[in-house]
């Protein structure tokens, strides 16, 4: 039977990983070509609409900003496009 420590470690590993598996998955950032394509927006979700509406180097994003009676009200903004990082 392990001790009450290694009981304690495993719940810190436990705990730790499900945050960071929550983590990852908020974090990302879905792109869509039209703003039809996003079905279920949820509140302070960001998703990336490139339909050619922003000017150049620019991607329109949509935002659920909040609730209302009907469910999440939308918003949206021209925002910098963020290509891959170079060196």
């Amino acid at each position: 039977m392990p001790g009450p420590l290694t009981m304690l470690l495993r719940r810190a590993i436990c705990l730790s990983l499900l945050i960071s598996a929550a983590l990852a998955t908020t974090a990302y950032a879905a792109t869509v070509g039209r703003e039809q394509d996003i079905s279920d927006l949820k509140l302070g979700q960001r998703v990336q609409v490139d339909d050619g509406t922003c000017p150049a180097g620019q991607v329109k994003e949509v935002r659920g900003a909040k609730m209302t009676d009907k469910g999440v009200a939308r918003t949206s903004a021209c925002v910098p496009r963020y290509g891959p990082k170079t060196k």
